[in-house]
């Protein structure tokens, strides 16, 4: 097999096409309807064919490839939102993906597209009184899949279906990354093997974590050098953080709950709460010993990048060299994917249809 190809559907700002892209699999298309997502994309992926709205798109009709990738909208699934299930207006867009394979595969015989990843919020368990998630595995599996007995869907498992082997993990952000990342993100990805039963080894097997990309910036400083580099001007002096748990802040203050408002102030070896688009991501901060001048602010969009283990800048600009606005970058960070996670998996893939040979260490 010469070229491993990608095509990432709900594409937003492209990081399954990175993560592929690190791995030696080639992204060929994308579909996005939002500018900002859309633009920061095309100019990371120059060569990419755009296809817009994933309604209009017709599955036997674009070029085939091995792997479709598709974080559908979460809004209705949410813990945090309205928990409409996949009946809701946004997240019945799952089954536009859904269509899209499969009219693929009826277009190629079944030989297209090997493999489906899907990425949802954790709510995706038991939304809709736990139908939602049956729903997902049963239009994957093309077959019935029953309720486990216990009545509720454990956070890793394995099924085979008439048609597909699939396997999914919920994965938080805070474990994955060498060094881990600094976020609290929970997250399902399921892996849908649609040519043999090879999902559980992508998604379980244990293998080594690529290093963080390099900055987009000029001086293509990593992270961590950027983070040393902070110490050494603060001339020895320990910075201290305390994330802030902003939703438990505002509910223990409409409640009153003094004890429950002092505990949203994090512990300074706590990971960062889940980055959300529409929600507000800031910290205490202080030097030891200098409590007093110590301040709250939000997150950078640059902050934000770090604690998705994106490149830094990776937001910044769009196609035409035009600087994107923080909050259009923090809300498109917001609604974005860890980057290690959905590595671990294009991994996985790479070495099961190269025949288990490793893709290179990209620095």
């Amino acid at each position: 097999m010469r070229n491993i190809k990608l095509g990432s559907l709900f594409d937003g700002i492209g990081v399954f096409p990175l993560a592929a892209a690190r791995c030696h699999i080639v992204p060929v298309w994308a579909s996005e309807i939002e500018k900002v997502p859309m633009s920061i994309t095309k100019r990371h992926f120059p060569n990419m064919e755009h296809l817009g709205d994933i309604t209009k798109i017709k599955g036997g009709e674009i070029t085939p490839v091995h792997i479709i990738t598709f974080g559908s909208p979460c809004q209705n699934l949410s813990l945090a939102g309205c928990r409409e299930g996949l009946s809701g207006s946004k997240s019945s867009l799952f089954f536009e993906a859904i269509r899209i394979i499969r009219e693929m595969r009826g277009n190629t015989n079944g030989m297209y597209p090997t493999f489906a990843v899907w990425e949802n919020v954790y709510g995706a368990f038991s939304s809709n009184h736990r139908m939602d998630f049956k729903s997902v595995l049963e239009s994957f599996a093309g077959s019935e899949i029953p309720m486990p007995a216990s009545g509720r869907w454990a956070s890793a498992g394995m099924v085979r279906g008439r048609e597909t082997d699939i396997s999914w993990r919920l994965m938080d952000a805070r474990y994955w990354g060498k060094p881990p990342l600094l976020q609290r993100r929970r997250r399902i990805f399921l892996v849908a093997d649609f040519r043999g039963e090879r999902s559980g080894e992508i998604l379980f097997k244990p293998r080594s974590m690529l290093p963080y990309p390099a900055s987009c910036r000029k001086d293509r400083s990593s992270s961590a050098r950027t983070h040393q580099s902070n110490l050494i001007k603060a001339r020895g002096k320990i910075p201290i953080v305390h994330p802030i748990q902003e939703r438990r802040m505002r509910g223990a203050a409409k409640e009153r709950d003094r004890g429950n408002f002092l505990g949203s102030f994090g512990r300074p070896d706590d990971p960062f709460p889940t980055l959300l688009a529409g929600g507000i991501n800031y910290f205490a901060f202080w030097y030891e010993g200098d409590e007093e001048n110590g301040f709250i602010r939000y997150l950078t969009p640059t902050e934000c990048e770090r604690l998705q283990g994106l490149p830094e800048d990776w937001t910044k600009f769009g196609a035409m060299g035009e600087e994107i606005g923080t909050g259009a970058r923090c809300k498109a960070l917001g609604n974005s994917i860890a980057l290690p996670c959905a590595e671990h998996i294009m991994q996985g893939i790479y070495e099961v249809l190269k025949g288990g040979e490793k893709p290179c260490r990209k620095k």
